[in-house]
């Protein structure tokens, strides 16, 4: 096989009598190829070095001006191949540091803290605002705006301050026979209500009264909510929680007005499981209680001493009447303590600075709630902070004034009512006193 390039032959090689290396028959060598030498530096005038003589090893030319590997550079050129450095490395030439160390680029400028803060906190204000705005539209979209208050007929003149009703019904919808059985709710038709309170928020202090279902009250002539009928009042003496029995609560409002000669303003009912679930969702309310008791009726079966309520437990505990001897005037006093341990339960940090478990108790709380079509969240906003402050003993919570009983009725003080009524007209502190 023939090593040799195309066109060569051993011919070719045997003529060639005057080359120099392997195989070669020349006696002389062929000259040293001479290689154009790279200026490194600032040159000095003079003719190229010639090639070395004949067996001579060529002189290899030097970076460090003649001085020797290891020697500073004179010529202001520095190979780095020396000092262990290469291009491009951080210590090298073409790194950050120049020759000597030097940063090439300059010292890093200080940070403009005031232009930080300015955005970080512009940053915070704007996710503040989209949080708020997209909780307020969603807080507002859970309230049932069932109760249309333009169908009561008759109406008292609005005096000053603000007059809520609040109800506490035993609606059972949307609960299962477990839930049921399990809240001691039972299976009775319709709705009646376990509770009913007026809360008046005014700037001279505000009033929680409590009206004893077992109230005796007249119903007077009114306009059915669903039929548009009117219905002429005969005088027909009932306990109050029958009126909301018999036309729910537009006749309410109309038979508490009726009666009282006090303008009500908002409605806000809640039910059964409503209740339950906002107790739950808080983690439970933790109450002190003077005594223990049962009642098979509701469900309790509490000792006495500090323990926290879930909403099981609570809903038995405003609910029980038949445990004691004041039967509907001491539960009234019961469901206010409760409230107001609620309400504290509610409003402190752990809750209302913990989104998983403030938007649970939210949701909870609004989805369950019926008020009137003109309720707003500032307004149910009020209603609850004046009532977490009355309950707490900031205001007055009193029950309906009682002159006595008949037929199972609880009889109102006529003169004590009329004065408490003319004194929340009025925005006025109130100086009766209730049972």
């Amino acid at each position: 096989m023939n090593d040799w390039p195309d066109g060569w032959s051993d011919s070719n090689r045997s003529n060639r009598s005057d080359r120099y290396g392997r195989g070669s028959a020349g006696a002389q060598p062929e000259g040293a190829r001479v290689m154009r030498q790279v200026q490194r530096g600032p040159g000095t005038p003079g003719p190229r070095p010639s090639a070395p003589p004949y067996g001579g090893v060529p002189q290899q030319p030097t970076y460090d001006g003649g001085q020797g590997y290891g020697a500073a550079p004179d010529n202001g050129y520095d190979s780095g191949y020396n000092t262990g450095q290469v291009y491009g490395s951080p210590g090298g030439p073409d790194g950050p540091q120049g020759p000597g160390g030097a940063d090439m680029r300059g010292p890093r400028p200080a940070p403009n803290w005031r232009r930080r803060i300015k955005w970080t906190a512009i940053t915070l204000v704007t996710l503040l605002v989209v949080v708020s705005v997209g909780t307020y539209f969603w807080a507002d979209s859970k309230l049932h705006r069932d109760v249309d208050l333009s169908k009561v007929i008759d109406r008292p003149e609005t005096g000053k301050g603000t007059n809520y009703l609040i109800v506490g019904s035993d609606s059972r919808a949307g609960m299962s026979a477990e839930d049921k059985k399990k809240l001691h709710t039972g299976s009775a038709e319709g709705k009646r209500t376990d509770s009913m309170m007026i809360l008046h928020v005014g700037d001279n202090g505000d009033t929680l009264v409590s009206l004893p279902r077992d109230s005796n009250v007249t119903i007077p002539t009114y306009k059915g909510s669903a039929s548009g009928k009117t219905f002429q009042g005969t005088g027909r003496q009932v306990k109050l929680n029958a009126a909301y029995a018999e036309d729910g609560p537009t006749l309410l409002v109309r038979t508490i007005e009726y009666n009282t000669g006090l303008h009500i303003d908002h409605y806000v009912e809640i039910g059964f499981a409503g209740f339950a679930n906002i107790v739950d969702a808080v983690g439970g309310v933790e109450m002190t209680l003077d005594q223990g008791f049962k009642d098979k009726y509701s469900g309790a079966d509490f000792k006495a001493g500090k323990q926290t309520l879930n909403g099981e437990q609570a809903l038995a505990f405003v609910r029980t009447r038949h445990a004691f001897a004041a039967s509907d005037l001491q539960r009234t006093k019961n469901q206010q303590k409760f409230l107001s341990a609620l309400a504290h339960q509610v409003a402190t940090p752990g809750t209302v600075l913990n989104p998983f478990k403030l938007y649970p108790t939210m949701g909870s709380g609004l989805d369950s709630l019926t008020v009137d079509k003109d309720m707003s969240l500032w307004d149910l906003g009020s209603m609850f902070w004046a009532m977490k402050g009355v309950t707490g003993g900031d205001g007055k919570s009193m029950n309906m004034p009682i002159s006595g009983s008949t037929g199972g009725n609880l009889v109102w003080d006529k003169a004590k009512v009329k004065t408490l009524v003319d004194e929340l007209k009025n925005d006025q502190t109130v100086t009766v006193s209730g049972n």
